[in-house]
């Protein structure tokens, strides 16, 4: 599978050393989908990290448009 991770969230000269910004968008999807009270209730740890990517592909690809 060839994912676009959207390059580095926080890119600094030519060294790449960091989380992508793939990464980046699924920790945020993440904070938000954990801190609903419903959510916490309702989705294990690997769903919600799966939902959290299923996000962070859906904004790099909002990205393209």
């Amino acid at each position: 599978m060839n994912t676009n991770t959207g390059g580095p969230a926080f890119p600094y000269g030519t060294a790449y050393a960091g989380m992508t910004l793939r990464d980046y968008f699924a920790a945020k999807a993440m904070q938000g989908f954990v801190s609903d009270q419903d959510w916490r209730s309702d989705m294990g740890p690997e769903e919600t990290a799966r939902a959290a990517y299923t996000q962070a592909d859906a904004m790099l690809k909002a990205r393209e448009a």
